[in-house]
């Protein structure tokens, strides 16, 4: 193990950023990991995009993305709300790297078709609490319907 848990909780040295960076994957893949189930059902699609997420943006091996998967689905078991893996998100990502995890985000919301209710409050939700403005938040669900559009035949 990558000692990922241990990571996710340490915090960083007085005026010091996350070290290695897991400990912040870790809190944006729980984020994405909750909205996968927040409609009940966690896919193999759903799963398999994260997984992909992570491997082809983060440049993670299949087996690291599978560990930071169930790192972060543990810390989820744990957590009472999303605000400590937000917090950690807002801490150590820029602007961009926080748009990329919203569309990621409605990556995985999209990954069945369909937005269900739960879905569409926690996206809102989630770009809340990660300081992302409504029009930022639709523009990217808009572009992420578009592109879905596309690959359909």
């Amino acid at each position: 193990m990558f000692g990922f848990i241990s990571k996710f909780f340490e915090k960083p040295a007085k005026g010091g950023t996350m070290a290695d960076g897991h400990d912040v994957k870790v809190a944006a893949c729980a984020i994405l990991i909750e909205m996968a189930g927040a409609d009940g059902e966690f896919s193999d699609d759903e799963r398999n995009r994260i997984l992909t997420h992570f491997e082809k943006d983060h440049a993670l091996t299949p087996q690291q993305a599978e560990e930071l998967l169930q790192t972060a689905s543990r810390g989820l078991k744990d957590a009472v709300d999303l605000w400590h893996f937000t917090n950690l998100v807002n801490q150590n990502y820029t602007k961009e790297e926080k748009l990329q995890v919203i569309e990621m985000m409605w990556n995985v919301v999209y990954a069945d078709g369909l937005l269900d209710a739960h879905e569409d409050y926690l996206a809102h939700k989630v770009g809340n609490l990660l300081r992302i403005t409504h029009r930022e938040l639709m523009d990217i669900k808009v572009k992420v319907i578009r592109a879905s559009e596309k690959i359909k035949p």
